[in-house]
């Protein structure tokens, strides 16, 4: 679903992606680890198309197509998700209201027909259930007033109304108790656990994965991919430090 060549990207003058190669297949998660300045949130970024983080070689396409060449909102509408380490607040917009703008959004880009108030409430309502999450919670303005736990769930059921084939998942476990990281991760399986959607995700620690299985865990480190393994990677960073696996 994903193919990543020869990956390099700017942040100002810093070069901060140094040739990443990769590739995802349909049904499958991969995880991405790596040290602080790796460039793990980069390329998230240059994924989501995110400004000022410019591409200066190597090419990514998805399901065949250049998603270089496709605006942020024709990305979402192909099927593409981002789910941020920081989801950001939006004071004066209801998570219900952001939440079905955007969905009829995609659906009109798809040619789809847009869902009724009814029929949006009903899939919210679902999605809200299968991640715990208060449909009182839905009503308030988007993450005001969130906590970090409430912030992440909230996105996931953003995730699961938007139904992705492919999710980009940036820290999705940072700030979440050991209840809540269960309830994300359960979150995930149930929404992008099937043979024609893929995830990336990117964190720090083993612990999510320990609910989200991964079928292959890479090491990124200054800026492009030095080691790749299975699930067991992971717990061999976990125990030793990326100096000493990805050395």
């Amino acid at each position: 679903m994903l193919k990543i060549e020869n990956l390099h990207a700017n942040v100002g003058d810093t070069e901060i992606l140094k040739g990443l190669t990769l590739e995802v297949g349909a049904g499958e998660v991969h995880a991405i680890m790596g040290p602080n300045g790796a460039g793990k949130s980069t390329l998230s970024y240059i994924l989501g198309g995110r400004p000022g983080y410019e591409v200066t070689a190597g090419s990514v396409s998805f399901n065949g197509v250049d998603l270089l060449d496709l605006e942020p909102h024709e990305r979402a509408a192909a099927g593409l998700f981002l789910g941020f380490q920081y989801p950001v607040e939006i004071p004066g917009v209801s998570n219900v209201q952001f939440l079905r703008e955007a969905l009829n959004a995609q659906r009109a880009a798809r040619g789809e027909e847009p869902l009724s108030g009814g029929e949006f409430l009903k899939l919210a309502k679902e999605k809200a259930a299968l991640l715990k999450l208060d449909m009182e919670m839905l009503k308030r303005q988007v993450n005001v007033g969130f906590s970090g736990g409430e912030k992440k769930r909230a996105e996931m059921v953003q995730m699961g109304i938007l139904d992705p084939k492919f999710a980009v998942l940036d820290e999705t476990d940072s700030g979440l108790d050991i209840d809540a990281l269960r309830t994300v991760g359960d979150g995930i399986n149930a929404i992008m656990r099937a043979p024609d959607k893929a995830v990336l995700l990117i964190t720090h620690y083993q612990r999510l994965l320990d609910y989200v299985k991964p079928d292959k865990v890479h090491v990124l480190a200054n800026g492009r991919i030095v080691k790749t393994g299975g699930p067991e990677l992971a717990l061999q960073l976990e125990n030793e430090g990326y100096e000493a696996v990805a050395a």
